[in-house]
């Protein structure tokens, strides 16, 4: 369908939608009101979101740049149970401390992307954040059962995509991880009330939780003498790279969104080492260039192909880490890979100046500084040509790397393949 509000028209367009409840009737909300608010759920199950995240955020960031409302929903309450969707087995349950530290770790996140208020104003278009455990952790749990869970047929759930898959393969499904789905529905019933939400983005693998939603706030609005206002579910599709990977994950581990955890420099490559064939959705998904611009990239001759994927790094690091720190990575990497020089921004290691001094192994050091995750992936590195100290290949795995190694720029220089390099200092 063609759409007429800005935001289903700039998502249509770029490939962000996956599956809608009623995209005529959410069509006509955004471009009759605004602000409409939309919330999309984050469990804190980690200190920071990582890559696979980003695509929802980009949406919440689109939904804001139309003049609408994102509500950041924080799962200090849901993450204590577990969300089965897409997992093969249950998740660790987390302290309640923990669960506090990660959500603030998150919600760092969010303040890259967002325009954030603490105090929650309907008319206005900043997003603003809430933690689930606000009611969630009051809920009595026989009044839940009689006024919500009433409404949920467990033939039904036992068909939604999440359960199934996990009763198919035996693998175990707590009680607990089955009531998710209920929580998850009475918070956009919550969100509905006390905000006027009326949106609930989220991956596909959320789709059949939020249809639950939709259909508890039909079936609470039959019980009162006033119909309750529509609410509406947008699902993005789930994305894996052209190898089939899932997005955000690679060898070294997932695509943290926060500096202290993965670099700003290590972010711009990541983006940069793209596949020739995701370039084209990525510079739609995770970046803000209009469409001229990106068929313009598309269209550069084979060869060119790399300039479209530095504009790549360029664009999603500047919307996370700014623009100087985007600069400053590409002229880092530029340096390293394509002038051989030393790139002063490269990640850096301190080793004690007693421990170099005695001499530290190419394999050992290869595999302690995280260039390779274990010592025999380090030997086969070294032995196979791939290794290489202040741009030296080095072929002995038991070549001792000391203190007469350090560069007159009082740094050593590793090298694993073309694309991994890192400094180390002597303390």
């Amino acid at each position: 369908m063609t759409f007429q509000s800005h935001f289903l028209q700039e998502l249509d367009k770029r490939g962000f939608i996956h599956q809608q409840t009623d995209a005529t009737g959410l069509d006509k909300l955004l471009e009759e009101r605004k602000p409409v608010a939309a919330y999309i759920g984050f469990d804190c199950t980690a200190k920071s979101l990582h890559v696979g995240s980003l695509l929802q955020i980009i949406a919440l960031r689109w939904f804001q740049k139309s003049g609408h409302k994102p509500i950041i929903l924080l799962g200090g309450g849901t993450t204590q149970i577990g969300d089965p969707s897409g997992k093969d087995k249950s998740r660790e349950l987390l302290t309640r401390e923990r669960i506090e530290e990660n959500k603030q770790g998150i919600a760092k996140v969010f303040a890259q992307y967002l325009e954030i208020e603490t105090t929650y104003n309907a008319n206005s278009n900043k997003a603003f954040m809430v933690d689930n455990a606000e009611w969630l952790d009051s809920l009595k749990y026989i009044e839940v059962l009689r006024d919500v869970g009433r409404h949920f047929s467990v033939n039904r759930m036992l068909t939604m995509e999440s359960v199934k898959q996990r009763l198919d393969r035996e693998q175990h499904l707590s009680f607990l991880e089955f009531n998710y789905m209920i929580l998850q529905a009475y918070d956009f019933t919550v969100l509905a009330k006390q905000y006027g939400c009326r949106l609930q983005i989220g991956g596909s693998d959320q789709w059949g939780n939020i249809v639950q939603g939709t259909e508890l706030q039909r079936h609470l609005g039959a019980e009162h003498s006033t119909p309750l206002p529509s609410i509406f579910g947008l699902t993005t599709p789930l994305i894996t790279t052209a190898s089939g990977a899932k997005m955000g994950k690679t060898a070294d581990g997932a695509v943290w969104l926060d500096a202290d955890m993965l670099s700003p420099y290590d972010y711009w490559q990541f983006w940069r080492n793209t596949d020739d064939a995701d370039v084209g959705r990525w510079l739609r998904f995770f970046t803000e260039l209009s469409m001229e611009e990106i068929f313009a990239l598309e269209s550069l001759p084979g060869s060119a192909i790399n300039d479209a994927k530095k504009k790549l790094a360029d664009e999603a690091t500047r919307l996370l880490h700014g623009a100087d720190a985007a600069r400053q990575a590409r002229e880092t990497a530029e340096k390293t890979f394509e002038q051989g020089a030393l790139g002063v921004d490269l990640p850096r290691i301190t080793i004690a100046r007693s421990e170099l001094e005695q001499g530290i192994p190419a394999y050992e050091l290869f595999h302690r500084t995280g260039l390779e995750d274990s010592g025999g992936k380090a030997r086969k590195l070294i032995q196979g040509g791939g290794a290489r100290v202040n741009d030296q290949k080095i072929s002995d795995e038991k070549q001792l790397i000391s203190i007469q190694d350090v560069t007159a720029d009082g740094v050593i220089k590793l090298s694993a393949g073309k694309k991994k390099h890192l400094l180390i200092e002597a303390a």
